[in-house]
């Protein structure tokens, strides 16, 4: 029998944290949105919920009462422990204030990338409260290694697959169950690679098994999160400095970003991926198709020797991005990323015109005509690979209506 946890809060503004935003802009896959508005992941062995009103983060954790991998799911929902403890509660908030990246003042550091870049002044008020998870970094591997030609919602799909048949269960809300990512070792049978093609990996499951491989057998204990940022360490370690920031880069970035270049499936833009968003290298900023057109419209790019987007372009591009925003421009530039795409306003943008047309119909009064213009703004498919970019841009579709009144004929 299942107990459900009471929800807690935390006080914050959308512009210091925005929820939906930050889950939604490309860095993590596996968050779940229900119709209520509430968001959850399985996260450190629990179920975290969250939902944001204009003054608080609401969250809620549900722990099962053994980590046992249940395959297949059970009929019935497992029970889970009464997660209004203190320890529990005073470890869900830490948590989610590691994993959201919550101490840095974010009105602070969008005054200060404001302040060095008039284009980022006019575009980022609109999007305020993006910050860069905290996320774990072998997630963040993987989840990258399947954007490759591909969108968030077929990432999403792929995490969800790798989560069910090889992660453990943790538990469920209603009938939705929420399991947890499968380690390194998980997918290292033989017989991974055929299965993870079956599920519609296609490529990419070759490069998730071999980097597994890789990860498991040919790197000591610990090697990926020992390329972390020490001034941000995995949950529950103290931090240490990094050294001295330069254009390009901390000299641990640099040395992290060519260790993930050694894996399978992994090029300069999943390496920049995984070390902004999975080992807290701030100045990481990954550089696909989108964020060249970005650096060529507004930053100058695309001209001379930069005139496409070759190595050395996308390491100019780099580092005049952190010679512009210092350590954190990784962080501003994804700022950048998601004002321009809009990928996830989904708002009706309409205006109304009004034009005068006299229709003509015959045995009927001439009329005066208004017609409405309406242009709806769909969504369109994000990625983020620098090779092959598939991505759609917004479309815009006009659709006229047209209303003829018609009067009775005179006798």
């Amino acid at each position: 029998m299942a107990t459900s946890a009471s929800w807690r809060k935390l006080p914050i503004s959308l512009s210091e944290f925005c929820l939906d935003t930050t889950l939604r802009c490309g860095q993590s896959f596996r968050w779940k949105k229900s119709s209520e508005n509430v968001w959850s992941c399985a996260l450190h062995g629990r179920i975290l919920s969250l939902r944001q009103d204009s003054t608080h983060l609401h969250y809620r954790a549900i722990f099962p009462t053994n980590n046992r991998q249940l395959t297949p799911p059970p009929s019935s929902p497992p029970s889970i422990c009464d997660a209004s403890s203190p320890d529990n509660d005073e470890d869900t908030e830490a948590l989610i204030q590691h994993y959201l990246n919550l101490t840095p003042n974010l009105t602070d550091l969008y005054e200060e990338w404001s302040s060095a870049d008039a284009n980022f002044k006019k575009k980022a008020p609109k999007f305020t409260g993006i910050r860069v998870l905290k996320q774990d970094a072998w997630e963040a591997l993987i989840g990258f290694i399947c954007s490759s030609n591909n969108n968030i919602a077929r990432i999403s799909k792929m995490m969800d697959k790798l989560c069910i048949h090889y992660g453990s269960l943790i538990g469920y809300i209603d009938s939705q169950p929420y399991y947890d990512i499968p380690p390194p070792a998980a997918l290292t049978s033989p017989c991974v690679e055929a299965h993870l093609r079956e599920l519609g990996f296609g490529y990419r499951a070759k490069y998730l098994y071999q980097t597994a491989l890789i990860v498991t057998r040919e790197r000591e204990h610990g090697w990926l999160d020992s390329l972390r940022n020490p001034e941000r360490p995995i949950f529950g370690y103290k931090s240490t400095n990094a050294g001295e920031m330069s254009t390009v880069g901390r000299e641990g970035y640099r040395r992290a970003h060519q260790a993930l270049l050694t894996l399978q499936g992994v090029g300069p833009k999943v390496a920049d991926c995984v070390c902004l968003m999975g080992l807290g290298w701030g100045e990481a900023v990954p550089v696909d198709t989108h964020v060249w057109q970005i650096a060529q419209r507004d930053y100058k790019f695309g001209k001379g020797k930069f005139r496409s987007l070759t190595k050395a372009t996308y390491d100019a591009v780099g580092d005049h991005f952190r010679d512009l925003w210092g350590n954190e421009a990784g962080w501003a530039h994804s700022v950048l990323f998601a004002a321009d795409l809009r990928t996830f306003s989904e708002k009706l943008h309409s205006k109304i015109e009004v034009k005068e047309e006299i229709v003509k119909e015959e045995g009927v009064e001439p009329t005066l005509d208004l017609s409405t213009k309406v242009e709806i703004v769909t969504e369109g498919h994000l990625k983020r690979e620098l090779e092959d970019e598939t991505s759609k841009l917004n479309e815009v579709k006009e659709n006229i209506i047209v209303r003829r009144t018609k009067r009775r004929r005179k006798i």
